[in-house]
């Protein structure tokens, strides 16, 4: 099974992620979604070909001093909350 997920923008409120780190921080969500995806799969709603306009994804808790590849993580589970199984 192919999956095709396309993030046109995400919204970090409240969290300042400078231009240095977005790639990292990218790389480590499209990684972590990937990996959350091929194990646990995709909402039965979508695997009909359905399309969510926006996915309001769960609050995270990050540790004060975080690194891009931990928030980058933490962003793809709270994506998978909304959009897997």
């Amino acid at each position: 099974m192919n999956i095709e997920l396309r993030i046109e923008r995400l919204i970090l409120d409240g969290l300042a992620v400078n231009a240095t780190n977005r790639g990292e921080v990218q790389a480590a969500v499209e990684a972590e979604l990937t990996r959350l995806l091929s194990s646990g799969g995709l909402s039965p709603v979508l695997l009909l070909g359905g399309m969510m306009p926006s996915v309001p994804a769960t609050s995270i808790q990050l540790t004060p001093h975080y690194e891009p590849t931990d928030l980058g993580r933490y962003i793809a589970g709270g994506v998978h909350g909304a959009i897997g199984k």
